[in-house]
């Protein structure tokens, strides 16, 4: 039998050697927005893990598009800097395509990082709190009150992402997502939880709409033809009154249209009022459904956990990737070990040949 998981796939001029997509993880190790040694650490060793590609974290556009003080961006040279070192080790040691994830947390920024003894939610004023935008001045639960972005902060905000992408380009990533989904800026105006403006972006779903895929737009032209531009999308807010599946639908499209080449369909996050039916496997159905109806690669991403059911994801053609990240926290060689169980290979570095399942029988994971 061929794996499915591990054929190549093309996206533009990127070939990625497999399926297997290590999904970006906040990390929350940054200082001022630069990466840490930590950093340098996490992406090595997905690097050269055998995975088709490694995403980097959320990175915030602009200082005040962070979800907290710890959290990775790209809008300093100090950031590009920084970043440019953790990248260096990565591809010396490893040899899976790099990308990145940028975004802006909107109304969901300015809060504390998990494990502080502060807790969850907003930061004080005394730990630097910063003021919150958003599509609307309504906060996401008992936090920060965002400002209404204006046509001056809407610009801003387009343009922090355009200089974030070309900043992305100057560090030779190897693909682009914008963060569309979790709640977060670009999501906080898509759905009517968070967006009750009146002008022309919002009320609708054209112009609810209207500014991520200015922003989306933006960010193609600024970039090369031949690199990779996708999003990470909700499907569905889990809420009534919220953003549904039959948008998302409606809005991939709309982003096929603009030059994008896939969505990462995930969900919630937009209301802490949400109720999901949680259980392995439980987004898959609205990958494959956006997949079949809007026409568009998709990655499927939440809790998937064996090869197995990663092999009957691309096989059943429910998703053209598929995106792990618990998973691969706790077996940063889930890929080697899913190539064993499949029948398949995977690139391993060198140094640790002697390790690889068909040369040492002590390979035994179980799956």
């Amino acid at each position: 039998m061929t794996s499915k998981l591990f054929e190549p796939i093309r996206l533009r001029g990127l070939t990625l050697p497999n399926r297997i997509v290590v999904a970006p993880m906040c990390q929350y190790s940054a200082v001022e927005g630069s990466a840490s040694d930590w950093h340098l650490m996490h992406l090595t060793q997905f690097a050269l893990g055998g995975v088709g590609l490694v995403v980097i974290e959320a990175s915030g556009v602009s200082a005040v598009g962070r979800i907290t003080p710890a959290c990775l961006g790209l809008y300093s040279d100090d950031n590009e800097k920084a970043l440019g070192h953790a990248l260096a080790a990565a591809r010396r040691f490893g040899a899976a395509p790099i990308g990145i994830q940028l975004a802006h947390a909107g109304r969901k920024a300015s809060t504390y990082p998990p494990g502080s003894n502060k807790g969850m939610g907003a930061l004080s004023r005394e730990d630097g709190a910063w003021q919150t935008v958003s599509a609307s001045a309504l906060p996401y639960s008992n936090w920060h009150t965002p400002l209404a972005l204006d046509e001056g902060g809407l610009a801003q905000v387009r343009d922090e992402f355009v200089t974030a992408a070309k900043r992305a380009v100057r560090l030779g990533l190897d693909e682009i997502e914008l963060h569309m989904a979790h709640g977060y800026l670009m999501q906080q105006f898509l759905s009517p939880l968070s967006n009750h403006r009146t002008d022309a972006y919002g009320g609708t779903l054209k112009g609810r709409m209207k500014f991520p895929l200015e922003v989306f737009a933006a960010v193609r032209a600024a970039i090369p033809d031949a690199m990779p531009l996708g999003a990470r999308i909700n499907a569905t807010d889990w809420a009534e009154g919220g953003w549904t599946i039959e948008e998302a639908v409606i809005f991939a499209r709309a982003l096929k249209d603009a030059g994008c080449d896939f969505v990462c369909v995930s969900s919630s996050g937009s209301t802490p009022a949400q109720k999901i039916e949680v259980g392995p496997l439980y987004q898959v159905p609205f990958a494959k459904r956006i997949r079949q109806e809007a026409g568009i690669m998709t990655r499927a991403v939440g809790m998937i956990i064996t090869p197995q059911q990663a092999e009957e994801i691309i096989a059943d053609g429910a998703a053209d990737m598929v995106a792990l990240a618990r998973g691969l926290l706790d077996d940063p060689r889930w890929a080697w070990h899913a190539a064993k169980t499949l029948g398949a290979d995977a690139a391993y570095p060198i140094q640790y040949r002697r390790a690889k399942f068909d040369v040492w029988p002590g390979q035994m994971r179980p799956f």
